[in-house]
């Protein structure tokens, strides 16, 4: 970050992007959720979450991998989930409790670089934890190196945290191809103040930046694993709909865009996703996306 880059205004803006997408997320997350839910047990699987472990999962947005990792622990355990989106995690509160887990997983609004045990209080949410699990939102801190130091700190001896973070651009056409779309149409290009904002879901695409934070943070046994993982649409006009409520930096940037410039956009986003994206042995129209993403563990010494 810049010397100038002061961290509170850009959270702010990150709440305020977060929660202008939450009645977005809320439609779609059934369909979200069902593709994701690959990297949400690749995860589990990878953390080595068993029955009455203590979980935090950090920026948990629509609640995965909590959800995921609450069936896991089990009545026994305890999942908390956070995010700073207190309207992201309302809708996964509601996801949660639909599927009676109201008593396993504690959802609260907190920054990931503040959470702080306070060991004295002996309160179910303030005591250490075996798991720390993070799907898709390290790219979006500020400072890594300090919320994996955090992390560290949140863990019992020998605790894992197992995150997962989206690869390169090309490779993630699911959240890269709306976007690509929208920034030449728009001629917004990498020297506009703009450009890195919108691409920062790939920003850790190199994994050696979390491999070397974690290692600096104290953690060892660093393993890495690359998993694809598949989003089906039934049609380029919900691939659009999907892209227009849930991609923050999209939302925000065609703000201020008058509603038949919007309408010009997506019919280019529909035709491109047509073009490259199209698998008609799954149905006329059908759209197939495969992405990638990297899942790294660390454990703690």
């Amino acid at each position: 970050m810049p010397p100038s880059f002061d961290s509170n205004q850009y959270k702010k803006g990150q709440r305020q992007g977060w929660d202008s997408v939450a009645e977005g997320w809320q439609k779609w997350w059934k369909t979200f959720e069902h593709d994701a839910q690959k990297a949400n047990k690749k995860l589990v699987e990878l953390a080595e979450i068993e029955e009455g472990d203590r979980v935090l999962d950090i920026a948990t947005g629509i609640g995965e991998p909590a959800i995921t990792a609450a069936k896991k622990v089990g009545a026994k355990g305890y999942v908390l989930a956070t995010d700073i989106s207190p309207k992201m995690l309302s809708v996964a509160k509601q996801r949660a409790d639909s599927f009676g887990l109201q008593n396993i997983v504690e959802f609260k609004e907190i920054d990931a670089e503040k959470i702080t045990l306070d060991l004295q209080g002996k309160q179910p949410s303030s005591l250490p934890f075996d798991v720390v699990l993070c799907r898709w939102g390290l790219m979006f801190f500020p400072n890594l190196a300090s919320a994996l130091t955090n992390i560290y700190q949140l863990l019992l001896p020998g605790g894992r945290v197992a995150a997962a973070v989206w690869s390169e651009p090309a490779k993630v056409p699911k959240l890269y191809t709306a976007i690509d779309v929208v920034t030449q149409q728009l001629s917004i290009t990498s020297s506009s103040g703009h450009y890195t904002e919108i691409l920062r879901p790939f920003s850790l695409a190199n994994i050696n930046i979390v491999k070397d934070a974690l290692i600096e943070a104290g953690f060892r046994d660093i393993h890495i694993e690359y998993l694809n993982v598949t989003f089906d649409f039934t049609s380029a006009d919900d691939y659009a709909d999907f892209a227009k409520a849930i991609i923050a930096p999209i939302h925000n940037i065609l703000a201020n865009e008058t509603e038949e410039r919007k309408e010009k956009i997506w019919r280019a986003v529909k035709e491109e996703v047509t073009r490259k994206y199209s698998d008609k042995a799954l149905g006329k129209g059908y759209i197939k996306m495969n992405n990638e993403t990297i899942c790294i563990l660390g454990r703690k010494g």
